[in-house]
């Protein structure tokens, strides 16, 4: 059986929704043999992640680790430094310690301009490190800003009240965005 570990902050944990992508990709994988386990925790930052790896993925030795941090990363005051120091200490102890791929996926787009500006100064580290690491990026935020151009549909659909978080909708586009890229490793 392969083994699937979401480690994250809220995005990843599903914050105010009933089911979050974790939960879609779960329900997507169990017929093809892949267990889906999700270790991420509302408001957790990357150094939650770098400080909790030993105990929320190590045991548990994940064959494709997906590392979703940055929205609350971004909007808690870590700097980019820090947040690329977090993610390059994350892949390199699921390295080390694990032989995992490693997935790093951005997230989806703000709708206050200067937020999706700030947004955007942890895509570029999340694509930097993947790039540096070899690491598997999925870019969601492209993929999401197609989704809707193609559609006409406005920023704000797919969001909750707070528009950093997804609602169940974009929940499921994000499942659809990782399941694109998943494949291949399934």
């Amino acid at each position: 059986m392969t083994r699937l570990l979401i480690r994250g902050g809220s995005i990843a944990a599903g914050v105010g929704t009933a089911r979050g992508y974790a939960e879609i990709l779960r329900d997507l994988y169990a017929p093809r043999g892949v267990e889906v386990v999700n270790r991420s925790r509302p408001g957790e930052t990357s150094f939650e992640g770098v400080e909790t790896f030993s105990r929320d993925v190590e045991p548990l030795r994940p064959d494709i680790l997906i590392v979703h941090f940055g929205v609350d990363d971004a909007f808690s005051a870590v700097y980019r430094s820090e947040f690329k120091e977090n993610l390059v200490r994350i892949v390199g102890l699921a390295r080390r310690r694990l032989a995992a791929t490693v997935v790093l996926p951005t997230s989806h787009l703000l709708v206050d301009p200067c937020e999706q500006a700030a947004l955007e100064i942890y895509h570029r580290t999340i694509r930097e490190v993947a790039l540096d690491l070899v690491c598997e990026l999925v870019p969601v935020h492209t993929a999401w800003a197609g989704h809707l151009m193609d559609r006409g549909l406005p920023k704000t659909a797919f969001l909750q009240a707070d528009a950093r978080l997804p609602d169940e909708e974009g929940h499921g586009l994000y499942a659809s965005i990782l399941d694109g890229h998943l494949g291949r490793f399934l």
